[in-house]
């Protein structure tokens, strides 16, 4: 799971909520992607963080160093 991306694990959590949703599905079967659906939960909330983390401090940057008239965009 470490390996996916955020949109990878946001897609499969989607699944996993619509499999559980099914009415048809067997409860051991529920108990396993409940599971299943933490974890990615989890996984989506660590990258969430880490890319909080990294805007913070990008417009920390910015407040301290701010873009001079001179300094082109691109």
């Amino acid at each position: 799971m470490k390996n996916l991306s955020f949109e990878q694990s946001l897609n499969r959590l989607e699944k996993v909520v619509e499999a559980m949703e099914n009415k048809e599905t067997p409860l051991e079967e529920s108990i396993n992607l409940y599971k299943e659906g933490i974890s990615l939960s989890q996984h989506c909330d660590k990258i969430l963080g880490k890319l909080e983390g990294e805007i913070t401090l990008l417009q920390k940057d910015l407040t301290e160093k701010p873009i001079s008239e001179d300094e082109s965009y691109v």
